[in-house]
């Protein structure tokens, strides 16, 4: 009995392929077609967004190393050997080292900017595939409607059994065309969600990057002032010094000079 379901089931599908029409045939293949490039766009971009958000906090922890042990070229190489959108980020703020936080910060954010826009690479084809499939199933239903009234009127008759063959022959691009857009839709919605968590992501180490910079930047202010004001302490010291003996050559010349008048009387 379920061979005989089955096998009813494949003949009447068969047969509705056979039914569709070349106009039907053309919008289905476009469909299979967008089918297909939204499978490789998942594929390629979730690849490409796992790999970007694979996070070592042993990186983090080495660029910190680094930077307090002004080993900057370091930094750098490791920033380049292990090429992520972080790394790539952080390398562009160590090359801007030496400038205003402000400065850094901006660099950072443009860099920040393409990164992002890699990882949104084929995504807007994947939301246009979503909204197209469905509208190219529906234009094929249409398109097979017209050809279904056309024969009746070609018939000279109305004739249901004909109406309603050529309409549930022409709805099967409406259905293939939103499961593929149903499917983009999800794929989309999902490679979307796992963006935002990479961004995320670079966010945070990005702000504790940029609190090192200035943390460091606040060390490197307070150990000039304190150098600055050694400095001028022993300036005054020696300043101090300086008057004290010439206050003291002048109170000896002086003792001197009435010294000499004293035995001139």
């Amino acid at each position: 009995m379920l061979n005989v379901l089955l096998t009813s089931e494949s003949v009447s599908l068969i047969n509705i392929f056979k039914n569709i029409g070349l106009g039907g045939w053309f919008i289905v293949t476009v469909i299979l077609i967008l089918s297909l490039i939204s499978v490789y766009i998942f594929i390629e971009r979730i690849i490409a967004i796992n790999k970007a958000s694979k996070r070592k906090n042993s990186f983090i922890n080495h660029i910190k190393d680094f930077i307090y042990e002004s080993k900057l070229d370091s930094a750098i190489d490791l920033c380049h050997s292990t090429n992520s959108p972080i790394s790539r980020m952080i390398e562009k703020g160590l090359l801007r080292m030496g400038n205003s936080l402000d400065d850094i910060s901006s660099s950072i954010e443009n860099v920040g900017k393409l990164e992002i826009y890699k990882l949104e690479n084929k995504l807007s084809t994947l939301a246009s595939i979503s909204g197209a499939a469905p509208m190219l199933g529906f234009l094929g239903t249409v398109m097979g409607m017209v050809s279904a009234f056309f024969e009746v009127e070609q018939r000279g008759s109305m004739d249901i059994q004909v109406l309603a063959s050529g309409i549930y022959t022409a709805m099967i691009t409406t259905v293939l065309g939103l499961i593929v857009g149903i499917i983009a839709y999800l794929a989309y919605n999902y490679l979307s969600a796992k963006v935002q968590q990479v961004v995320h992501l670079m966010e945070s180490d990005i702000i504790s990057f940029l609190d090192l910079l200035h943390d460091k930047e606040k060390k490197m202010n307070s150990k000039s002032k304190t150098i600055s004001t050694e400095s001028s302490e022993e300036k005054i010291s020696f300043e101090h010094v300086s008057n004290q003996q010439k206050s003291g050559d002048l109170n000896e010349g002086n003792s001197q000079s009435i010294n000499n008048q004293d035995n001139f009387n």
